[in-house]
């Protein structure tokens, strides 16, 4: 069987549509936080977690998030690495485990 050429395809032009959104306000990035929240959960859910599992990775996150002061998705790794190595240096290494994992398993 011979393969038929579907054609060629040149290269186009993408620009970043940051330039053309207006930036969001508080509210919209507080509502899609919400939103994003609301999905990990559901997500969580799905696959068949338990409720105890979901509600302890909530917690940690949210403890992380309380820390970090702004949305995780803007955390970079020297703000985990501070995290983890300033602010949980003492806590026993089942609780840094069980936030590692809850922060992993969320980006």
């Amino acid at each position: 069987m011979k393969a038929r050429r579907l054609g060629s395809a040149a290269p186009a032009v993408v620009r970043g549509l940051r330039e053309h959104w207006a930036p969001a306000s508080a509210e919209e990035l507080e509502q899609f936080e919400t939103d994003a929240w609301s999905g990990f959960v559901l997500a969580r859910t799905s696959a068949g977690l338990a409720d105890s599992t979901i509600c302890g990775d909530v917690g940690h996150l949210d403890q992380i998030r309380t820390w970090f002061g702004r949305p995780l998705w803007d955390m970079e790794p020297a703000d985990a690495d501070a995290y983890f190595g300033k602010v949980l240096r003492d806590a026993p290494s089942g609780g840094r485990l069980a936030r590692s994992q809850a922060l992993t398993s969320k980006a």
